[in-house]
C-alpha cells in the first residue's frame, strides 16, 4: 500500500483540520462567539427572518472563504449562543450552519477540502476554478436557502427582545481572538496555504493563552479520536481502491458529458461520501474525473451530497462536536431523513446548473 503518498496528501489537510480546531475552541473560551453573537441580533432589529437571513450570508461567505470545516466551528457555535440568548429555535439556527457548511463550499479552492485535492487539476489558479463552479455553487445555495425556509417556516416567524450586553472578561485577549479569525479569510483568499494559515491562528492563540489566561488551554482542544478515525478511513479506502475498487467505481460512475453522465457520478460521488466520508471518497472517484465539467459533477457529489449520515463530512462531525459543546443534541434520524430530501435536490440542481451554465 503506498501510505507515503497518501499521506502526502492528506497529511497537511489533517493538521488544517487540527489546528483550525484549536483556533475555534479557543474563541469559544475567551467568549468571542457571545459577543458576534450579540452584535447579529443588534443588527437584525429584533426580526427572526432578518436575522435568519443574516446567518445566511455570514454562514456562505464564511464557507466559501474561510471553508467549510471552518464555518462548522466557527459560525455553529455563535448561532446557537445566538438561538439560546433570543429564546429562538436552535434547530434553524444549527441545520442552517451544517447545510451551508456543505453547499456552499463549492465555488473556491479554499472552501472544501476536496477542493484543494481537486484544484491542481482544472489549471489555471483560484479564477479558473470559479469559473467552472460558480453554476453548481449558486444552486446549491438557492436550494439551500429554500430548503430551509420551507422546513422551518414556522420558527421564521415573530420577532425577538434583545439581549442584555455581554460582559467581557479580558479585552485584549477578546481582540486577539477577533483579529485572528477575522485574518483567516483574508489569508485563505490570497492564496496562503491553508494548513500554514491556521497553525499560525493555532500559535497565536496558544501564546496569547499562556499569557493571559492559561486555565483556557487543555489537551483536550486537540481532535485526536477525529483525526485517527478519518485516518482510519482514508487507509481503508486506499487499500480497497488498490484492490478493485476503482474499477467497479468506474462501471458505476460510467464516463461521459451529457446531463445523465454527469448526474450518475454525481450521485455515485454523494452516496460514497455518505459511506465512507467525502474526502476519502473523492481520493477514490478522482481517476474517473478527467474533464472539468466532470470534475465539477464529483466535486457536487462529495461537497454538497455528505448531509444524510454524520460521517460523511468532516465538517458535520465538527458541527456536532460544536452542538454538544453547546449542550444541543443532535437527533441523527433527523437529520438523515431531511438529507434524504435534500441531497437529491441538490445533485439534480447543481448537475443541472452545470450542464447548462458551465
Amino acid at each position: 500500500m503506498h501510505l507515503e503518498a497518501l499521506f502526502e496528501r492528506v497529511g497537511p489537510i489533517l493538521g488544517f483540520l487540527v489546528c483550525i480546531t484549536v483556533v475555534a475552541e479557543l474563541a469559544d473560551r475567551i467568549g468571542l462567539f457571545d459577543v458576534l453573537a450579540r452584535e447579529a441580533a443588534r443588527i437584525a432589529r429584533g426580526s427572526v427572518v432578518g436575522l435568519w437571513l443574516l446567518v445566511v450570508l455570514v454562514g456562505s461567505v464564511s464557507s466559501a472563504v474561510l471553508s467549510l470545516d471552518t464555518t462548522a466551528v466557527l459560525i455553529t457555535p455563535v448561532v446557537l449562543v445566538l438561538a439560546r440568548q433570543l429564546g429562538l429555535s436552535q434547530s434553524l439556527f444549527a441545520y442552517t450552519a451544517v447545510w451551508l457548511a456543505n453547499t456552499a463550499s463549492l465555488v473556491l479552492p479554499v472552501s472544501n477540502l476536496t477542493n484543494l485535492l481537486a484544484w491542481n487539476r482544472l489549471g489555471g489558479g483560484i479564477f479558473r476554478f470559479a469559473e467552472v463552479m460558480w453554476p453548481a455553487a449558486l444552486a446549491a445555495l438557492l436550494i439551500t436557502v429554500g430548503f430551509a425556509a420551507v422546513v422551518f417556516r414556522r420558527e421564521l416567524r415573530g420577532r425577538y427582545q434583545q439581549p442584555p450586553e455581554v460582559h467581557v472578561e479580558d479585552k485584549p485577549l477578546l481582540i486577539t481572538a477577533g483579529v485572528v479569525c477575522g485574518g483567516l479569510g483574508p489569508a485563505f483568499a490570497l492564496g496562503v496555504d491553508v494548513t500554514l494559515a491556521a497553525a499560525v491562528g493555532a500559535v497565536i492563540m496558544v501564546v496569547a493563552c499562556l499569557v493571559r489566561n492559561r486555565s483556557h488551554l487543555s489537551w483536550k482542544l486537540l481532535p485526536w479520536q477525529l483525526v485517527v478515525g478519518v485516518s482510519v478511513l482514508f487507509v481503508v479506502v486506499q487499500f480497497a481502491q488498490e484492490h478493485g475498487l476503482s474499477t467497479v467505481l468506474g462501471y458505476a460512475a460510467g464516463h461521459g458529458e451529457r446531463w445523465l453522465d454527469l448526474l450518475r457520478l454525481s450521485g455515485i460521488s454523494a452516496a460514497s461520501a455518505n459511506v465512507v466520508d467525502n474526502l476519502p471518497a473523492y481520493l477514490a472517484l478522482e481517476p474517473l474525473a478527467d474533464t472539468p465539467q466532470r470534475i465539477a459533477a464529483l466535486l457536487i457529489g462529495v461537497n454538497a451530497g455528505p448531509l444524510i449520515l454524520p460521517w460523511a463530512s468532516l465538517a458535520t462531525l465538527l458541527w456536532a462536536g460544536r452542538c454538544r459543546a453547546a449542550g444541543v443534541s443532535v437527533n441523527w434520524r433527523t437529520f438523515a431523513l431531511r438529507g434524504l430530501v435534500l441531497v437529491p435536490l441538490l445533485v439534480v440542481g447543481c448537475v443541472s446548473a452545470t450542464a447548462l451554465l458551465g
